[in-house]
Order: structure tokens, then sequence, then C-alpha cells
């Protein structure tokens, strides 16, 4: 969950969360929704359970994979949804590459806005903005399963921490200049690596002029599925400062 960046004035905070599909159990549906806090926001305890907005269900043939975490911006304050790929294993479905899918994206949308059709808005300077036959909330590609993503407060910077297939975790990382953010290579690629089971080596060369790598990835000798982090801004801890 996130709170609105202004919640003490509007009571809002979203959720992402997983539900079954209503006509087939089998399947699963990711939602971004939106609830309110009942009563006066600064002294509210409690939300209203009915005071849910849907904005975002995003349909999942397989369980797996659904993503993590939401994050506002400090910098533009849209709320960023990184969303996991849809499941299996190697992107069956190839849906991370696939730009009239939300799956394996990162997702940026304006919440304080209605654009006609949608409970949110699209900011116009996505990268996809107004393209036809893509999906204009897209702002990065390319993902697995991005479990949690984090602003550091003091930059803006973003970062995302993504689960590997079999062999490579990864963190992502977004500098609050970057504006748009770039195609991350999976199924094609596990962080630096070629992944072999759905590419070819020479594929995989072709593609690496056009993709954003990670800041940093790592073996599955030390340790499986990233979750990420955040970067610590304190002086509880000496030498921590700043650091992810």
């Amino acid at each position: 969950f996130a709170f609105h960046p202004d919640f003490y004035s509007t009571g809002h905070f979203f959720l992402h969360y997983t539900r079954r599909n209503d006509t087939d159990p089998a399947l699963v549906e990711s939602v971004i929704s939106r609830f309110t806090m009942a009563g006066t926001p600064a002294d509210a305890t409690v939300a209203d359970p009915d005071s849910e907005l849907i904005l975002l269900v995003i349909p999942k043939l397989i369980g797996n994979h659904n993503g993590g975490s939401i994050a506002f911006s400090p910098n533009d304050g849209y709320l960023y949804i990184p969303m996991g790929d849809g499941g299996c294993c190697n992107d069956p479905n190839q849906t991370a590459q696939d730009l009239t899918d939300l799956s394996g994206k990162l997702l940026r949308i304006d919440v304080d806005n209605q654009d006609p059709g949608l409970n949110y808005a699209i900011p116009s300077d996505n990268p996809f903005a107004g393209d036809d036959g893509v999906r204009d909330e897209i702002w990065a590609y390319g993902l697995r399963n991005p479990f949690r993503a984090s602003f550091a407060r003091a930059t803006g910077d973003l970062y995302i921490g993504d689960v590997g297939q079999d062999f490579i975790e990864e963190i992502i990382f977004h500098p609050a200049s970057r504006t748009r953010g770039g195609n991350h290579g999976w199924p094609a690629l596990e962080g630096t690596r070629c992944n072999v089971a759905v590419s070819t080596q020479e594929a995989c060369d072709a593609r690496e002029p056009s993709a954003t790598f990670p800041i940093f990835d790592y073996t599955r000798q030390f340790g499986a599925s990233v979750t990420g982090g955040s970067v610590y801004r304190g002086s509880a801890i000496p030498g921590l400062n700043g650091r992810y």
C-alpha cells in the first residue's frame, strides 16, 4: 500500500492486491485501488470499506509473478506500479516485451486527475503517451517479478529489486533525471546474462545496445529471490547514511 502524498488532506491511500477472477477462480487478477479513511483524515484510524475506487485490473493467466509494492515519487507526485510478468517460467506469453499488456512493466499514473474512461490520468510525459496500439501507462518494461520499489527521499531516485529466473538477481536503478524507464530486457536477458532458454546469444547481443541494465546483479550462490530495500537516511547506524 502507499499513502497519498497529501494524505492528511485527502484521506486517500492505495492498495495493490491479488484476487481471484469472478467467473474463473483458476485465474487471478492484480488490482490497484484507492481507499478513503472514515472520518476526518487527520484523526481517522480506519478506512471506509465501501470507499474502494478500482483504478486498474490486470488479468494473470498464471497465479504467480504479480509484482509487489507501489510508491509515489517525491519529485513528480505520480504513482509508480511495478508489475510482474504474469507467471510461470521464462515469460511464456512474452508479456514483459508486449507493449499492449501491463504485465512485466513499471507503470506510472496520475491519481489526482482523470482522463476520459479512466479513474486516473496518463502523465503527458510518459514515454508512450498518445502512441497508438500501446498502453500509455507504461514507464518501463522488460521486468520479471519486481518485489519492492522504493524512492530515495533525498534524491527521488528509484530502486527496484527484480527477481531472476534461475541464475541472476538484480537491482534496477532509475535516477530522478531519467525521462523514460527503458527496456530491462526480460525474458531475453536475466540481469546482464543472456537467457538462452528463450533467446540466442546473437539475439541478446543485438538487444544489448538498447537495453537498460541493472545497477547491480548477483548469482544465486549469494541468495535467491531478491526483495529490494530502501536508501537509509539517518544517524543511528554510523556509515550507513545514503546507502541502499
